[in-house]
């Protein structure tokens, strides 16, 4: 067991979620309760890391964090070092490439919320702000959840956009994902094989929250 690449995964995992799921809670929010123009274009941003191969995501991300880039000069002008096979630039990649994973269920819990709801607690002097703590929060709190599952387990498990982003060095950018790849490279098919076991223990856990969490938004919608 590659123990540094595990953490280094947790560490990569818990900060993508510290950055993403507020700007996911709000962007998804928006798109339940708001109609504007170009929801339809947003929301297929959104879920294009799910129809997009991982090279090719990997690929823009690449491109835009690299040396002749205006960000990656920025970032190399201000910080001292490179955007691209970092930390740093492997964080801003998990944080895209997870923004379905984070949004859907989000946007989903937040549009079961009945009107009614929202309306009632407007209406008895509630502000804005008590409403979305009081209502809207605790009843979409489990599409949250469900949301901070999906992409701990995903940013886990990523591959392709790690690998094209972060590249592979070890205890900087080389995930347990990548780590699997290598064991098998070198014919460790025992590392490789306790490793695998790892994420696929964190995946079935990660369904089944995902499956319980769905049902309670479900009995919410209903009985709301």
């Amino acid at each position: 067991m590659d123990w540094t690449a595990f953490r280094l995964s947790v560490v990569l995992a818990l900060w993508t979620l510290v950055l993403l799921v507020p700007f996911a809670i709000w962007l998804g929010r928006v798109l339940a309760y708001r109609r504007f123009p170009g929801r339809g274009f947003v929301e297929a941003a959104v879920a294009l890391p799910l129809v997009l191969p991982p090279t090719v995501v990997g690929f823009y991300l690449l491109v835009s964090f690299g040396n002749l880039s205006p960000l990656g000069q920025a970032w190399q002008a201000v910080f001292g070092h490179g955007l691209a096979f970092s930390f740093e630039g492997l964080l801003f990649a998990s944080v895209l490439v997870n923004l379905p994973f984070a949004v859907q269920p989000i946007q989903n819990a937040f549009a079961a919320i009945p009107d009614r709801m929202r309306e009632a607690g407007a209406t008895s002097g509630m502000p804005p702000w008590l409403v979305f703590l009081r209502i809207e929060l605790p009843l979409a709190w489990p599409g949250i959840a469900t949301a901070t599952v999906l992409t701990f387990a995903h940013t886990l498990g990523e591959f392709g956009v790690v690998l094209m982003v972060g590249g592979a060095i070890p205890g900087e950018t080389q995930t347990i994902a990548i780590a699997i790849y290598d064991r098998v490279q070198a014919f460790d098919e025992r590392g490789a094989a306790i490793m695998s076991a790892v994420l696929l223990g964190v995946s079935v856990v990660a369904l089944g929250l995902t499956n319980t969490f769905s049902r309670r938004v479900g009995r919410k919608a209903r009985n709301a």
